[in-house]
């Protein structure tokens, strides 16, 4: 992982190496400065893979030797045995400390592990809030994902945020992900006719001789539709012998895509004679899945069907037969749902998850914040851009009712603050005041992971890190949760923090 930085990391090392300042004491940070799709929360995500890449952080001979043959032929040759030697056995996450040559390596690397993995979790999030506790969510972005290191990562950091599973087999492999999924329409569109059923018979769940599933499910659909009012010659054989192989095939997992051709006409009253075939079998079918047009609305009218299905055949279980959407689903989907609406139980979410199309980066910065023991800062006409100096620990401040109102920065010598004690602050955006508050809980946001070469505290399994993410969500107050026009999120500084600000900016002008 070395190499996979940007061309100008590796010629500013070569400019410390050659002045002898590459082994000055330095610390950067990582942060953003606005949160993503315009709301007041983030969910930051990628430290297991920051971890791991500077637990491996070397430049091997190939990698050498590729650098020789790309910096100026100018470059020392002493510069390449130094870079031989490089590991990164003093350097911590997010805030980064370290040497000032491997500090300002772990730039780009960090960037690209972190900014897109908190941006998908949070965009995840953000589905998950408007989708309810209650519904499942499936992660079903790979083929629409850019190229198979964004799939994966979709997967992983989609499940962080809230989403049950996904479609990604190999993500469900190398993550513990629970995996799912359902039919798609080129499995049942390959049958054409009755005929092509092989094999027919299925064992009944409790045992005995074998039966003829699709004879079955012939005689069946005939009286669904009576029930239904449809004519059978409506439906589609093509459509009903590839259930009937389906089920054969997964008797305790049989699922219909209802819309390759009709849903009311065909697929609907397909699927119940397949359904209610299984059941006189012992088994049980686990759901629906629509692909096109008024979501909502056919969820509605397909869980009457199951209803008077489930009444008229005497089959209580029937009318709870999980209705699963998909189909280009967005935010404005689900709101249109909630609004609406609906019976849907689970929502397939793709490209409008993983490629973020609302914001497709969450713009993560790497600064330096300190050289040599003495701050520094980024001095800009763009105040938003400007940084704020010195080695610094954050407070989360939390009020009575245990929401988290404030973030704190102070210098990392300051003394903690306590609870219940009145604090001096200044709020980013209105630095020229003091503002006071009281907070009921103060909590420490910085933990050492990383020291001299090894990670030094135990990491958090996915489900682990996925729980935390959603409790801390919960915390939130209602007004910065919510996902159009939030309350911003206040971060603020000491006053302390602040006059060090003020003096970095006087002793420039």
């Amino acid at each position: 992982m070395a190499p996979l930085t940007d061309f100008y990391q590796l010629t500013m090392a070569y400019g410390h190496w050659r002045a002898g300042r590459h082994r000055l004491p330095a610390a950067a940070e990582l942060f953003f400065r606005r949160a993503p799709f315009r709301g007041a929360f983030a969910v930051a995500a990628g430290l297991a893979e920051g971890l791991r890449c500077l637990r491996a952080f070397r430049f091997s001979a190939a990698d050498v030797a590729y650098l020789r043959s790309v910096l100026p032929s100018t470059t020392e040759d002493a510069f390449f045995d130094y870079l031989a030697t490089l590991d990164a056995s003093e350097v911590p996450f997010l805030q980064v400390k370290g040497p000032l040559l491997v500090v300002q390596l772990m730039e780009t690397v960090l960037l690209c592990l972190v900014s897109y993995a908190s941006l998908v979790a949070t965009n995840a999030t953000r589905f998950r809030l408007l989708a309810g506790p209650d519904m499942k969510l499936m992660e079903i972005g790979l083929r629409r994902a850019q190229g198979p290191d964004g799939a994966l990562s979709a997967s992983k950091y989609s499940y962080i945020g809230g989403f049950d599973c996904t479609s990604n087999v190999l993500a469900g492999k190398l993550y513990g992900i629970p995996v799912c999924g359902t039919i798609a329409h080129s499995f049942i569109m390959s049958f054409t006719s009755l005929e092509e059923v092989q094999p027919r018979e299925l064992l009944p769940l409790a045992g005995g001789e074998p039966v003829d599933l699709l004879a079955l499910a012939k005689s069946l659909l005939q009286r669904v539709c009576e029930l239904l009012q449809t004519p059978p010659e409506k439906t589609n054989r093509g459509e009903l012998a590839a259930f009937v192989s389906y089920a054969i095939s997964f008797p305790h997992d049989f699922q219909g895509l209802l819309d390759t051709y009709c849903v009311r006409r065909s697929g609907l009253p397909n699927f119940c004679a397949v359904a209610l075939a299984l059941h006189q079998l012992g088994y049980r079918a686990i759901g629906v899945r629509l692909d096109s047009g008024d979501l909502a609305q056919q969820s509605k009218e397909i869980r009457r069907v199951f209803r008077a299905c489930g009444a008229h055949f005497q089959v209580p279980w029937f009318e709870t037969i999980p209705i699963a959407v998909s189909n280009d689903i967005s935010e404005q989907s689900l709101e249109e749902f909630s609004r609406e609406g609906s019976e849907i139980d689970m929502i397939g979410v793709g490209m409008n998850l993983v490629t973020c199309p609302l914001q497709p980066s969450l713009g993560c910065v790497y600064k330096l914040v300190e050289v040599n023991g003495s701050p520094c800062m980024k001095l800009t006409e763009d105040e938003e851009k400007m940084t704020i100096p010195g080695i610094k620990t954050i407070y989360r401040l939390y009020d009575a009712a245990g929401h988290p109102f404030m973030d704190l920065m102070a210098l990392e010598e300051e003394p903690l603050p306590s609870a219940g004690q009145e604090l001096a602050i200044r709020v980013l955006g209105r630095l020229g005041e003091t503002s006071k508050v009281v907070p009921t809980t103060v909590e420490p946001l910085h933990r050492t992971y990383f020291r001299d070469g090894q990670v030094c505290e135990p990491l958090p399994s996915l489900p682990e890190v996925r729980s935390h993410a959603q409790v801390s969500l919960s915390l939130l107050s209602p007004a910065h949760r919510r996902l159009r026009e939030p309350q911003p999120y206040p971060v603020a500084v000491t006053e302390r923090l602040h006059n060090l600000l003020t003096k970095l900016q006087q002793a420039t002008q």
